[in-house]
């Protein structure tokens, strides 16, 4: 059975959309730079999954290394097949002025925020569009820039853009691209508790073709999630 791959499956998002397509049944695999943070959101994953008697694979790969990722996710599709669902969280949350960051830093900034994304969709969203079926999903932020966050603001303004140049692509081919806007600090117990965000997730994977959204905003517990 095909799964889901999650790319920055760290303790926060990562995790909980890992728990949440592990719920359904569905194999997981998850991709992280640190060995250390693949094996604490394996062990928690799997507690939560032990029920659902999913397989898990964890795959370490750095998402701003093409050759590291490719590795990573031609393994993963080896293991389970070609996945119902991508989900790509990686990111590089730094806080930055107008000027203070020098090129090499927006650059890699970029590098995490973008183009680690735009590389995972170019290895998995042909093979999901030649079957027909697929979901890609790219966690976004900053629905409005801040000037205190100026690598962080220009990284989700490139998600957006990328979401729309794959959906012009491959979303005519059955392959669904969207981002979850994520408008807060993650923790749990808040209005931006993982678990709940993880939600969206699995809405957006599960939308009639005719409904799909390209973006979903979780701007906390009260005010619900916009599309």
């Amino acid at each position: 059975m095909s799964g889901a791959v999650i790319i920055g499956a760290g303790p926060g998002i990562g995790q909980a959309v890992a728990r949440r397509f592990a719920r359904e049944g569905m194999p997981i695999t998850l991709i992280a730079r640190s060995g250390q943070t693949l094996r604490a959101v394996a062990g928690e994953v799997a507690r939560n999954a032990a029920s659902h008697g999913v397989p898990i694979v964890t795959l370490q790969a750095d998402s701003t290394d093409r050759a590291e990722l490719d590795a990573a996710l031609d393994r993963a599709v080896g293991e389970h097949g070609v996945p119902e669902v991508a989900v790509y969280n990686a990111a590089l949350v730094r806080a930055d002025e107008l000027g203070e960051f020098s090129v090499r830093e927006h650059m890699e900034a970029w590098a995490v925020n973008v183009v680690g994304a735009l590389n995972a969709a170019a290895r998995l969203a042909p093979a999901m569009a030649a079957r027909g079926r697929g979901t890609f999903l790219v966690t976004g932020g900053m629905p409005e820039p801040k000037p205190q966050y100026v690598s962080l603001s220009l990284g989700k303004a490139g998600v957006r853009t990328l979401v729309a140049l794959l959906d012009q692509q491959y979303g005519s081919s059955g392959v669904h691209v969207a981002s979850v806007t994520v408008d807060g600090p993650v923790a749990p117990g808040t209005d931006f508790d993982p678990d709940d965000i993880a939600e969206h997730y699995w809405q957006l994977h599960t939308q009639p073709r005719h409904l799909w959204d390209r973006e979903t905003l979780h701007a906390g517990r009260s005010s619900g999630a916009r599309s």
